[in-house]
This record gives structure tokens, sequence and C-alpha cells, in this order.
């Protein structure tokens, strides 16, 4: 198997494309509907931020005022969550740093949004308009846990929580409080990967199914990557140490002989360990980790 050493950079045909047609209606619903939007909140997955923003949604939100949710920051690296955070507001977007599961930073959203939007609200109250409704698009890529920070915000069981990518729903209004409403919107990813390392940091947070995968393969690339970046992690699981030389399928290799995951010959059944890595990174069992950070993006996006 031909993986590159240290890099979650695609070797073999692995190729990650996924548009359902449902994705493209969404695109359409959106781009229709923005025009009756005061904001836009893109959740992204903060353990990937930039592989995990659509970039149609640049041009889909028509410069409307922003506020970037960083989600699963309990999954993330503290150290590169903060990195990012101040990226985007260097970019001028709001930030909010979200675990929506747990409820942590969904109660400052409200407020967030009203801050962001301070010019208008007050724009609004001179024309004796105060209390005028505010509406926000909610946009996301699929498992990316919109739907979770939608119910943890509204405070309702509103928006209907998938584990699974792919699932379609049609938009949903949902009021937060009496003049406050979110448009959610389905999941939607985008119909080419350029940058083979995107589709397989998306793959690596479970952001497309499976079963368009070569598991064993993307389970290469991301032990090289936490070989590299992330060593003491892989003693402390799997309990082996890491060296330079060592190829992601070396490392997957080590953890499934530690775990004892041998078939006839003695041989590591490698594909039962890429299954149970892939598992434990996106449980995180393993600990916490972000899989690019911003100064790896500065040459590519200025």
């Amino acid at each position: 198997m031909a993986v590159e050493d240290g890099a979650m950079t695609q070797k073999n045909n692995l190729n990650i494309q996924w548009y359902p047609g449902h994705m493209a209606k969404t695109r359409r619903m959106i781009a229709e509907q923005m025009k009756n939007m005061d904001a836009v909140c893109e959740i992204l997955d903060a353990r990937i931020p930039f592989s995990s923003r659509n970039p149609d949604v640049e041009e889909l939100t028509k410069q409307k005022p922003r506020l970037v949710v960083l989600n699963r920051i309990d999954l993330a690296d503290p150290a590169a969550t903060r990195q990012w955070a101040a990226y985007f507001r260097g970019k001028g977007y709001a930030v909010l740093e979200a675990d929506a599961r747990a409820g942590q930073g969904t109660g400052k959203f409200a407020a967030a949004v009203r801050e962001l939007l301070a010019a208008k609200l007050a724009a609004y109250a001179e024309k004796g308009q105060a209390g005028r409704m505010i509406r926000v698009m909610i946009l996301g890529i699929p498992n990316v846990g919109k739907s979770t920070f939608i119910n943890k915000v509204s405070g309702r069981k509103t928006a209907k929580a998938e584990d699974r990518p792919g699932v379609t729903r049609s938009k949903q209004w949902i009021p937060v409080d009496k003049s406050l409403e979110l448009l959610d919107t389905p999941g939607m990813l985008w119909p080419k990967f350029d940058d083979p390392d995107v589709g397989m940091r998306l793959a690596c947070t479970g952001a497309v199914r499976d079963e368009i995968l070569d598991t064993e393969e993307l389970a290469c690339h991301l032990m090289a990557y936490l070989g590299r970046h992330y060593p003491q992690a892989l003693l402390d699981r799997y309990k082996f140490q890491a060296e330079a030389e060592d190829s992601g399928y070396a490392l997957l290799e080590k953890a499934g002989r530690k775990r004892g995951f041998l078939v006839r010959g003695g041989e590591v059944d490698t594909e039962r360990m890429a299954r149970i890595l892939l598992d434990e990174f996106r449980a995180g069992k393993l600990g916490r980790f972000t899989l690019e950070l911003p100064e790896s993006l500065e040459g590519e996006n200025g």
C-alpha cells in the first residue's frame, strides 16, 4: 500500500467524490432564500475548520454578516481552536466556540447574533422597528453537529439530529426567542474535492459515508498524521512509540499488533485495526486533535 509518510496526501486512488442530488436542490434553495436573511451562521467542525467549509458558501451568502461556530471543540486541540478563532475574526467574522452536545457556548448564540447585527438593529430602532424579527440562516456540511446545535440554541427538539451524513431534510424555521428565528438547511457538501487532503479530512471526521471509502487506506493517512503531530497520543492509547521513518501503514500494523489483532500466520488484521482507529478517533477516545492549522492555508487563501 503506497501511503506517503507523515502526510494526509492522496497517493493511491482514494477518490472521495460524493454529491447526492438533494444537495444540488439545497444549493438552489439557499440561493433563493438568502435575500430574506439578516445574517448567516456557518457551523464548522473545530477539528477541520477549513475542510468543513463549503467553498460555495462565499458565493451563496452575498456578503451577509457571518457568525462562524467552531463546533465540537471537545474533540479538537484547544491551542489550535484558539488559532482558528483568531483567524476567522481576522477575516471579519464573529466567532463562537461550542460543544453543542454538552451545550457549551450555545447560550451565547443569541447575544452574538445581536452584537454582529448591532448597527442594523440600531437603524431599525431609529425607524421605529425595534423588535423586528431577525432571520439567520444556518449552514453546515453533513454530520457537523448542526441539528444538535440548533436544538440547544432553541431549547426545542425541532431539528432532526442525524448521526449519518446524507439524510435529506427540507428547510425549517426555528424560533429562538420572540425576535430571532433560524432557517435550518440540510447539510450540503460540494460536487468535487479539488484538494484530496480536504476529502481525506472530511472522511476522517465522518462527514462522508464510510461505504464509499477504502477504510484501511484512510486509516493509514490518519495514522501518518497522528504519528507526526500527536505521537504521544499513540503511545498513550496503543502503547507504542511512533518513529520518524514509520509510514501510516507501519503505524497501523504496530497498533494492530499491540491490540492482538492477528490472523493466520501472525499477520496483523489491519482492516480491523483501521475500523477501530477511525471509530476511536471520531469518538474522542484517542484525545483532542486538529487536522489542519491556519498557517498551512496562508499560501493558498491569503
